[in-house]
């Protein structure tokens, strides 16, 4: 009876549940719990933006991106200027290989879809921003990215909680004071804020991102340009027949990209002032330091360059400051400019980011980049990684990770390294038996793309097994991060590894090298290692090198000093398929590395082996003794027989069936009755391959 009165008083479990709990949930509210969350957050739909978007998604995982303008590429809406784009768009090649078509292709995203290359959007060589702007925006519709237009991040925060990922979570607002939790931050907003320099007379100058693209507000006049990179070159080469003359200054002299081989560098689209400074056509390049420049604007509106000094002397009218040329009658600068325009280039835009995410960089990029590692993730925020061109300081001037036909492969190495770290998912990689080596490498050097783009920054490695009979093969790894290899991967390096990048020569690539000089291929093999053009290399490892040898590696080497190293020499063609310049040498580099003979064998030769050596070869191992070779053929025995190659012992054997003696011949794996070899041809002075 007592059980039944209480019953209505308390009613059901929820009932007294909630009760009991109500103070503590309207005293302590889960503030977490109230944000929308999602596993990974991209800030920004450019194309680094949209390439990771495209891994999220294609591995099925929680992500969304947040892009503050209606459409995907906003940057390529206003950028460059002059709308031509500097990256080739070249559609023709003669192969039908995409792989090695993408390294040609310095626009398209890596999709799965052949639709969605850049070649199918422009017939330009030089393409216009706009076919990049509509590309982008088919590459996020045709995939079904999940992307939030219109939503500006103004400020991104962490908040602390044991258990989330990486020991925090990462909030996000919006302009609208919306906020969202993210376990993993994946910054890709490229690089934004005009590069200012602060000097006396900086206010009179204008920005690249504002000047006129009217050339006849040029015509007449004399104009200054700060600056030497390409939208320096773009700006001067738009009104070069029009003004009077165009002076260039900067604060080192301006670097050639076929000379120093880094594609951020002055590209010949862009260079015709060069020509006509060098030509004596009024036109000119200076270099100073620009914070010791100032400007004087005088009383007809024309601008003067000074010195610094000369301004801190006191405090004077604009008529009595001195200009160099009162001491000095051949100053370079003494006339007056009707205009002065700054193309300084770019920076990160910091102001988002609050400083407990330490994403500021304390060296020689401050300002220009992000503090990363070699993984692209901040170091100074575990679980926040900087994508694209703001992720550019890992390779700056030396590879072309600050550009689409370099990020696209650096993203998907990021994407690689987040699904093993939270999802499990070990490294991509293929295994195969140990006679496969030499042409797995030759495959990769001849077609691979990511390697090709990103040389010297990305590499295959190859991890051997147990006993040389087998090795695991992995793609663009970075390399700077080979001490972590084991824990970034998944992969095992127990039994030795090798690493296989493309490189320049050392001393071939510089503002001051003279890159055509006589004599400059290599052509010989064993002068390989002095080749100057882009080749492969392969480094081979008894064990992985600890974090300490990465650190200390020798000046100007990517990797630390290996057991062994071999150079492919360099090809005119880039093509390494040459059976005795570039095959052989490899071959026999692999050989004296694994202590084995990865060379292709006859069965005959095999039998013999068995007979011989207490050893066989790995290709007689996995072939003769388990009859996995291949079909020897009546035409392929006809061949051997006629180059002399082996005995004709059908012939012989008839001649023996006749005099009444068996033929004691043995066949190739599987075929008995066939005497012949299965693969390449030997005899007595040359070598199986």
């Amino acid at each position: 009876m007592g059980l039944s009165l209480a019953a209505p008083l308390w009613g059901s479990p929820g009932l007294l549940l909630t009760i009991v709990l109500y103070p503590a949930l309207t005293l302590y509210p889960a503030k977490a719990s109230a944000l929308p969350h999602r596993d990974y957050c991209v800030l920004g739909a450019g194309p680094a933006g949209l390439q990771m978007a495209y891994f999220l998604q294609r591995a099925g995982r929680d992500y969304v991106v947040f892009e503050r303008t209606p459409g995907p590429g906003s940057f390529f809406t206003r950028y460059p200027r002059h709308r031509k784009l500097i990256s080739i768009n070249k559609r023709y090649t003669g192969r039908a290989n995409s792989e090695f078509n993408l390294r040609h292709d310095w626009n398209s995203l890596l999709s799965h879809d052949p639709r969605l290359l850049f070649r199918h959007y422009s017939q330009a060589y030089f393409p216009d921003a706009s076919e990049m702007v509509r590309y982008l925006g088919d590459f996020a519709d045709r995939l079904g990215l999940h992307i939030l237009y219109n939503t500006t991040i103004a400020h991104v925060t962490l908040d602390k909680d044991p258990q989330a990922w990486n020991g925090h979570y990462f909030i996000l607002t919006d302009q609208k004071g919306q906020a969202y939790q993210c376990s993993v931050l994946l910054v890709a907003t490229g690089l934004s804020v005009p590069n200012l320099v602060d000097f006396p007379g900086s206010e009179y100058v204008e920005g690249y991102e504002s000047v006129s693209l009217d050339p006849k507000d040029f015509e007449g006049q004399n104009v200054l340009i700060l600056g030497r990179g390409n939208s320096a070159f773009e700006t001067a080469e738009n009104i070069l027949g029009v003004t009077n003359f165009i002076h260039m200054l900067s604060r080192s002299r301006v670097r050639l990209s076929w000379a120093t081989h880094y594609v951020g560098d002055l590209r010949a689209i862009n260079n015709g002032l060069l020509d006509t400074y060098q030509l004596k056509s009024l036109d000119g390049l200076l270099e100073s330091d620009l914070t010791d420049l100032a400007i004087v604007k005088d009383r007809e509106g024309k601008f003067h360059i000074t010195l610094k000094f000369y301004l801190e002397e006191g405090n004077q009218s604009t008529d009595a400051i001195a200009l160099p040329q009162d001491d000095n009658d051949n100053f370079a600068m003494r006339v007056a400019y009707d205009r002065v325009i700054r193309c300084l280039g770019w920076n990160f835009d910091f102001s988002i980011f609050n400083k407990s995410l330490r994403l500021s960089s304390g060296g020689e990029f401050r300002k220009k980049y992000p503090l990363v590692r070699p993984s692209y993730e901040s170091k100074g925020s575990r679980g926040l990684f900087v994508l694209g061109t703001a992720s550019h300081s890992v390779d700056y001037r030396k590879s072309a990770g600050g550009f689409i036909h370099g990020f696209r492969y650096t993203v998907r190495a990021v994407h690689r390294l987040l699904e093993h770290r939270h999802h499990g998912i070990a490294w991509p990689s293929t295994e195969h038996p140990i006679t496969q080596l030499t042409s797995s490498i030759l495959r990769r050097v001849n077609e691979a793309s990511g390697l090709y783009q990103m040389f010297s920054v990305l590499a295959d490695v190859v991890l051997v097994k147990e006993n040389a009979a087998a090795f695991e093969y992995l793609e663009e790894f970075p390399m700077q991060m080979l001490a972590q290899l084991e824990a970034i991967t998944g992969r095992k390096a127990r039994h030795g590894l090798f690493v296989i990048s493309m490189e320049y020569g050392r001393n071939f690539s510089g503002p001051d090298k003279d890159v055509f000089f006589y004599d400059r291929s290599v052509g010989h093999t064993e002068d390989a290692w002095q080749s100057n053009f882009l080749h492969p290399v392969v480094y081979y490892y008894r064990h992985l090198p600890t974090e300490q040898e990465v650190r200390f590696r020798p000046a100007d080497w990517p990797l630390p000093r290996p057991t062994a190293i071999h150079h492919i020499v360099e090809d005119f063609l880039t093509d390494w398929t040459a059976p005795l310049g570039h095959i052989l040498p490899l071959r026999r580099f692999l050989e004296n590395c694994l202590d084995t003979d990865l060379r292709s064998f006859y069965a005959e030769s095999c039998f013999l082996f068995t007979l011989t050596r207490q050893k066989l070869p790995p290709f007689c191992q996995l072939g003769y003794l388990r009859t996995q070779g291949l079909v020897g053929t009546e035409s392929l025995r006809q061949h051997r027989v006629e180059r002399g190659l082996q005995q004709d012992y059908a012939t012989a054997g008839k001649h023996r069936e006749d005099s009444g003696q068996w033929p004691g011949s043995h066949g190739p794996v599987g075929h008995p009755q066939d005497p012949g070899p299965l693969v390449q041809p030997l005899n007595s002075n040359k070598e199986e391959l």
